[in-house]
Order: C-alpha cells, then structure tokens, then sequence
C-alpha cells in the first residue's frame, strides 16, 4: 500500500516528444495569460497602470483561497462543488456574527465550520458513493437556508469599533493582508500535494477510484480530508471578504463559484481528476482576475461579463480533450 501511495501520478513511461507536447498544451495558460496583457494594455486605457496592477493582484485575495479549494475537489475525482460560494458567504456571516467573542474564536470557529461543512460532503461521495455535484447543491441550500433563516435575511454587521478588525483588512507593501494569506493558503497546499503520501493518495483516487478501492486505500478518508482543506479555504475567503467590507450577506457570493472553478479549470486542471496542481491553479486566477478587471474597466454588464468567461472556460475545456486525444 505504501509503493503504491508513493507512486507518482503522472505516468513516467511518455515518448520525448509527446512529452513536450503535452507540457505544451498543459501550461496553455501563459501564452494566454500573456497575450490578454498585451491586447489589453494597448486597447483599454487605464489597464497598463501601477494601480490597476496592483487592483488585479488585490482582486485575488478572495477568489484565489476558493480556487484552490476547487483544485482540490477537481484532482480528487469529484468534479465541481456548486456550494463553494454559499460557503464563503455564510463563512463571512459567521465570522462577523462571533466577532463579539474576540478575534481569535471567530477566526478559529468559522475556519473549524468550513471544514467539518465539507469534509462532510467529502465523507458522503466516498462512503456512499453519490453524486457530488448532487451532494455540493444539497449541502449548498442546507447552508443557504440556515443562514437565511439566523439572519432573518438581513446584513450581519460588524461590531462597531471592533478593534483589530484591520489586521484582516489592512495593506502591507500596497496590498491586503488577504493576499499574503492566499499566497501562504497555496504553498501549504501545494506542499500537501506534492510532498506528501495524502497528496499522492488524492491523485490516485482521482485517476481511479475503484482502482484505490481494490488497491486498498483509504479512499473514503482521504476524500474527507481533501474537502476538509477544500472547506478551510473556502472559509478563509469568506472572512477575508467579510472583513474587508465589515458586512456579509448570501448576496455577496455573487459568481464566485463559477469565477473559482474557471481559475481552475482554465489553469489547466483535469476536470476529470487525477491531474493538476496549485501553480496551474495560480496562472488560473490571474487569468480570471485579469478578465474581470478588463471587462470592469470597459463597462460590460455582468451577464457580459458572464458569457465572455464561460466562453474562455470552453476553450481550455476543449483545448485540454485534445490533449487528452493526442496522448
């Protein structure tokens, strides 16, 4: 059981150049990436500034910690998750609403919330073998409907005055304190993956889950951790969020959901599962948080800005199955 933990994922028998071809096709990302700064740069005034660079890397504090969430979901074999943003946003309520209890309880509780919310949902698809797009949109509603029906609908508030609040909130070297916690959140999980017999263990249960069965893997433990993690970053996004505008609601989640699964998705991740990474994931969010930036700076209107993203998601869907077809 040991060897087979161990083993690598990706496959070690591959002809040179098919090889360099599926680097190719897998790290499509930064030609991509590097193409829109250049277009953008010389059709969109105001884009190539200092100020909106540093807009766009701000903009990552919330959407990346999600993103890696879905990365993990992805590379374990189980799709999407549909509740990622319902989690964010009751995550903020949460943590507002046990900010008069001190600091450091809510950021524990709300973190230990979306943890045991997904691993969960986790322990569900591995023990019982369900759905997990079903499993995400039952989970989501169930959090959506407790929320709805402890705030009675309306805003949770920060208390007023709260002091340390801004240790959430504040900038440092120009950017939120949310960005440093994201770029803390990705190297331990990048670290998890590959470097450790667990993130070996998630990559075989995605390339075959009855495979991990047979070879006697603890699949069912190690999909509840992977949403567990998954969970606790989720959580963080929420709180990030929350604390940055000291307000949380259901209506905040906005299209986050589909934003993180994009960066995932776009960064090169297998949505079938078995492949993928944190570095992907990161060439991900930038693209998003790129896109989105350029579209605010142009006017569009969300349904726009919806369509043009779902748009760049089918292209990396379909440039990835040729991948998969050239191998």
């Amino acid at each position: 059981m040991t060897e087979q933990i161990s083993a690598a994922p990706p496959s070690a028998s591959t002809r040179p150049g098919s090889a360099r071809k599926r680097v190719s096709r897998r790290w499509i990302a930064a030609p991509v990436a590097i193409g829109l700064l250049v277009i953008a740069s010389v059709t969109t005034d105001g884009f190539a500034t200092w100020e909106n660079a540093k807009a766009i890397v701000a903009s990552v504090a919330v959407i990346g910690p999600v993103a890696i969430a879905a990365t993990l979901i992805m590379v374990s074999g189980s799709l999407f998750s549909l509740s990622l943003g319902v989690t964010a946003a009751t995550s903020g309520m949460l943590f507002l609403s046990l900010l008069d209890r001190g600091l450091l309880i809510a950021i524990v509780v709300t973190l230990v919330a979306g943890a045991l919310v997904f691993a969960a949902q986790g322990w569900a698809i591995g023990a019982w073998g369900v759905n997990p797009v079903i499993i995400t949109i039952g989970a989501g509603s169930l959090q959506a409907a407790v929320a709805a029906e402890l705030s009675g609908g309306n805003n949770v508030l920060a208390p007023a005055g709260f002091p340390g609040l801004d240790l959430l909130s504040r900038n440092v070297l120009g950017l939120p304190m949310g960005v440093y916690l994201f770029a803390a959140v990705a190297a331990a999980v990048h670290g998890l993956l590959s470097r450790t017999s667990w993130g070996r263990g998630i990559y075989l249960v995605g390339q075959n889950r009855q495979a991990a069965y047979v070879a006697g893997l603890p699949v069912t433990a190690i999909l509840t951790a992977a949403f567990a993690v998954a969970g606790v970053c989720v959580a963080l996004a929420g709180l990030v969020q929350a604390a940055s505008i000291t307000s949380a609601n259901l209506a905040a989640q906005g299209t986050l959901t589909f934003d993180a699964t994009a960066a995932a998705v776009v960064g090169g991740n297998a949505v079938q599962g078995g492949r993928g990474s944190v570095p992907r994931t990161l060439a991900g969010v930038m693209i998003i948080a790129t896109v989105t930036d350029l579209f605010l700076i142009r006017g569009y209107s969300t349904g726009m800005q919806l369509a043009l993203k779902g748009l760049l998601v089918m292209v990396f869907v379909f440039l990835s199955a040729k991948s998969r077809a050239a191998r």
